[in-house]
């Protein structure tokens, strides 16, 4: 039976793929399941918006509870430029690079499934961090049945392999088959589906019509290319030989070789633009930018500032590639990275 999902629907469904915070999609959900047509061509969906529901519900109040009950947070909430997962098979050294990359100190050992639950990390880049968070190696036979759920609120992920291994293609293959499983699909496409309109958050493309399948941008990471004699050459052969076509690096985390270009990667491609905000008759603030993503506007910057502020927000002055010496332009005026904004009640 045809679903006939209504409009009002549509939109609920639009905002809970482009919401990153758990709160704000635990409430998309709730929205979505109160305006979805109640009949029979939509009991299936019904039943996955109501066990969502469930699954997010518990998982946000995980660090509440007391006791044995308790437990690490299963959802960890977007900070920074950008959440970016890592996920990879076991003994890839995942989480050595976690480590490298943030400080994090995370616990690192030579046996495979040392990661229990998410760890996050926040990695610098120039004048902003990218929040990395350290997941649980995926393999089928140690299956992690939140993992799904937790890469919800990542903007993109790390794909970490050992090249030195000889087993690391069909790794790979395996670490494919069980996110497939989940919904979860890795995408070698980094570009926006569509760049965001005036006052607009980038929201996740559904994949085959799912609003639940979950699609990642995804850049490899092939880690222990120091026991390699030409890593460079090895990397496109293995990229060659598996039908893989995600961009990818080489580095190793012993030698540090390659570890600065993943950020450079990420600011490359997740359509980042910081913006600097100024008081009249004052300079900017040019070590802590907002940051926005492709398309956003001026009033969004307001609304980073303060929500009370979007609301009074009358016009703004722009220095910058998108404004021209402190030229005076509207809420809707959009901005591009280095710009800077003086807000104006």
């Amino acid at each position: 039976m045809p679903a006939n999902l209504t409009p009002e629907y549509r939109a609920a469904e639009a905002s809970f793929r482009g919401a990153r915070d758990p709160v704000e999609r635990l409430e998309w959900l709730r929205e979505m399941l109160r305006v979805i047509p109640k009949h029979k061509g939509t009991d299936h969906l019904q039943g996955d918006i109501k066990r969502r529901i469930r699954e997010l519900s518990d998982e946000l109040e995980r660090p509440r509870k007391g006791g044995g009950r308790g437990g690490p947070a299963l959802v960890v909430r977007p900070e920074g430029a950008g959440q970016i997962a890592l996920i990879g098979p076991p003994n890839t050294g995942k989480s050595s690079l976690h480590s490298r990359l943030t400080g994090s100190g995370a616990h690192i050992a030579a046996y495979p499934f040392t990661t229990q639950y998410p760890e996050p990390g926040m990695m610098p880049h120039e004048d902003i961090r990218f929040q990395l968070v350290d997941l649980p190696a995926v393999s089928p036979e140690h299956p992690v049945p939140w993992l799904a759920s937790a890469l919800q609120t990542a903007d993109a992920a790390l794909l970490v392999v050992a090249l030195d291994d000889p087993a690391c293609l069909e790794q790979v293959d395996a670490v494919h088959g069980v996110l497939r499983e989940k919904r979860v699909h890795l995408s070698p496409r980094w570009d926006p589906a569509v760049e965001t309109g005036p006052g607009q958050a980038a929201q996740a493309e559904p994949v085959d019509g799912d609003p639940f399948a979950l699609r990642l941008p995804t850049f490899l990471v092939a880690n222990k290319a120091d026991r390699l004699t030409a890593p460079d050459a090895e990397l496109q052969a293995f990229l060659d030989v598996g039908g893989l076509t995600y961009p990818a690096v080489a580095v190793s985390v012993t030698t540090g070789e390659g570890l600065d270009r993943i950020g450079a990667w990420l600011f490359g491609h997740l359509g980042i633009a910081r913006v600097y905000t100024k008081a009249p008759g004052r300079p900017a603030t040019q070590n802590r930018p907002f940051v926005l993503r492709r398309g956003q506007t001026v009033e969004d910057v307001a609304r980073l500032v303060h929500k009370d502020l979007a609301r009074s927000l009358k016009y703004a002055r722009v220095w910058g590639r998108s404004g021209f010496g402190g030229q005076h332009v509207g809420r809707e005026h959009r901005l591009n990275d280095g710009d800077v904004v003086e807000l104006h009640t």
